[in-house]
Formats: C-alpha cells, sequence, structure tokens
C-alpha cells in the first residue's frame, strides 16, 4: 500500500532512497523534480503511468530525440522504484524512444599532443598573469593523474600532501573519497605552480588550489574557455568529425596505463580492478568504458593473440 499523495512525494522518496546509497543525482534529480511539477499541472496523483512519463519526455520542443529518450529513461528509473510500492505502476518500455545513451568516441592523445597543449597553455594571456600557469599546471595534473575535471578543480590546498605525494580527492561522485599517488615529477609542478601562486596571489580569499588573478577560484567555465582558446590555436578544431575535449586526457590516461601493462606482460584482468580505485570507479565495468582500442594498443594485442595461437 503507498501513502503517497503526489508525484513530488515518489520523487522525493525516490531521491532520498538513492541518495542514501551515496548517489548525487543532481542533474537526473532536477529533471525528475520538473517531471512531478508537470505531473502537478496536469491534475495527476495516481501512480505513474507511461502515457505520463511520455508526455512528459516529448513535452519540450526544443530537445533532440536523443534528449527525449534520456528524459524518458531517467523517469523509467523512478518506475522502476515506485512499482515496489505501487503494482500499478506502468514502466516505460526500454528504448520506447530511441537510444538513451551514447558514448563519444574519445580522442587519445599522444604524448607529443600533451606537450604541445602544456606549452600553448603556458603562452595563454595575460602572459604576465596568473591564468596561463594555472591552465598549464591544471591540464598536467589532468594528463598525469586521470583525475576528472571536476575533482581538479575542487582541489584544496590541504588536498595535496607534498611529504608524502599522495592527493585527496573528497566526496567526490558517488560522495567517496580516494587517495591518488603522485609521480615525482607531477610533484615538482604542483610545488612550481604552488610557488608562484602564492607570489601573485599571497592573500587568497579561499583556499582552493587552482586561483585566478583576482584570488577566486579557477572555474570550469573558464578552463572550458580557455581549452576552447587552445584547441584552435593548435589547430584541432575538427579530427575526424569530433573535437579533442580535456576529458579525454582521462581516456588517454586510462588507455596508456593498459598499454603499458600490455608491454610489461602484467596480467590485465588482474591490474584493472587497481586502476578502477585509482580513477575513483564505483565498479570495474565503468573502467572499461573508458578503454578505447588505439593503433599501438591493438598492435600488442594482436601479436598476443598470434603467440597464443601458434603456441596452440
Amino acid at each position: 500500500m503507498s501513502y503517497w499523495i503526489s508525484m513530488h512525494d515518489r520523487v522525493e522518496a525516490y531521491l532520498d532512497t538513492r541518495r542514501s546509497f551515496g548517489y548525487a543525482l543532481r542533474v537526473e534529480g532536477e529533471q525528475l523534480k520538473n517531471f512531478a511539477r508537470f505531473a502537478e499541472r496536469h491534475g495527476h496523483r495516481s501512480a505513474l503511468t507511461v502515457e505520463l512519463a511520455l508526455a512528459w519526455a516529448n513535452a519540450s520542443r526544443r530537445c533532440s530525440a536523443f534528449s527525449r529518450a534520456r528524459r524518458l529513461e531517467i523517469v523509467r528509473s523512478l518506475a522502476r522504484y515506485c512499482i515496489l510500492f505501487e503494482p500499478e505502476t506502468e514502466i516505460p518500455a526500454t528504448g520506447l524512444l530511441g537510444p538513451a545513451h551514447r558514448r563519444v568516441t574519445p580522442h587519445i592523445y599522444s604524448d607529443q599532443e600533451v606537450t604541445d597543449l602544456l606549452a600553448e597553455a603556458g603562452q595563454l594571456a595575460p602572459k604576465d598573469g596568473l591564468r596561463p600557469l594555472t591552465m598549464r599546471c591544471f591540464l598536467g595534473l589532468l594528463a598525469s593523474t586521470g583525475l576528472r575535471v571536476c575533482e581538479a578543480l575542487r582541489l584544496a590546498r590541504n588536498h595535496i600532501d607534498f611529504t608524502n605525494d599522495v592527493l585527496t580527492v573528497r566526496e567526490t561522485k558517488f560522495r567517496k573519497s580516494r587517495h591518488v599517488p603522485l609521480h615525482h615529477t607531477t610533484v615538482k609542478a604542483l610545488k612550481e605552480y604552488a610557488y608562484l601562486r602564492d607570489c601573485r596571489v599571497p592573500y587568497p580569499q579561499v583556499l582552493n588550489f587552482f586561483l585566478m588573478d583576482d584570488g577566486q577560484p579557477f572555474r570550469y567555465w573558464q578552463a572550458r574557455y580557455a581549452f576552447d582558446q587552445l584547441r584552435q590555436q593548435l589547430g584541432w578544431e575538427s579530427q575526424n568529425g569530433r573535437k579533442p575535449r580535456m576529458y579525454d586526457l582521462r581516456h588517454t590516461f586510462a588507455c596508456r596505463r593498459l598499454q603499458r601493462w600490455y608491454e610489461e606482460g602484467v596480467d590485465v584482468n588482474w591490474a584493472m580492478p587497481f586502476l578502477s580505485t585509482y580513477l575513483g570507479h564505483g565498479k570495474v565495468t565503468d573502467t572499461y568504458w573508458y578503454l578505447t582500442a588505439t593503433p599501438s594498443l591493438m598492435a600488442i594485442i594482436s601479436t598476443r593473440f598470434e603467440r597464443l595461437a601458434f603456441a596452440s
């Protein structure tokens, strides 16, 4: 028996349950609240129906077909929860409005591309300001650790232990914290940036590690704008129909690590959980999502396959 009176009650119960397991659900939560308001406007106070879900998914004329499918998928998750308490709940069929998930093919940076990217970042304007130093160190950290963009932006000064060469990522995805060991070259670069940052901004207004000249945090829109500039200056605006992204540095880190393990003869299936933990994934299958077949990686795998084939 359900004690829910409105769709808002159902949404809040669902979000409270999911969030108790560590899921943030920021975007999904806002979408479901919009769905609840939609249901209220249409006077729907009974159990969730496919008709209501489809009506909301198709309500926005500005949405693409993919966005409509994503909206329906979000309501489908709510319906799967509600049916546990309201058997009359209707669950929309999977793919009713087409695919709700797509994988953007990542750009795997070459070593030279990373070198060029960091060099160009150091030439950003104003050359005597903190912006080029911040962007160069920020991108270098992404490339050398595979951190999520948001994780690097949220770093505080006390999150980096320069004595033990360890970085702590606090309360990130799934509300988990983790320790990230750093290479000595990464530690050196972070120390140099911290010194120059403190020289330029001796009295910052916040505790963030990455700052701008006004002492305020280096924010995502600033990083995104600077990266777009760098991409244009380097002539990377279109490579095989797609543009390299900051997030692709995380993909690159995972692929390079896998490639090195293959080259060293490491049992990749055994080692994968370590990479998954390092990247902060909830399960190993999430890590496989990051791995893209690069030519060098496929060459190693092909050689291994040939050896096994001849051995048998």
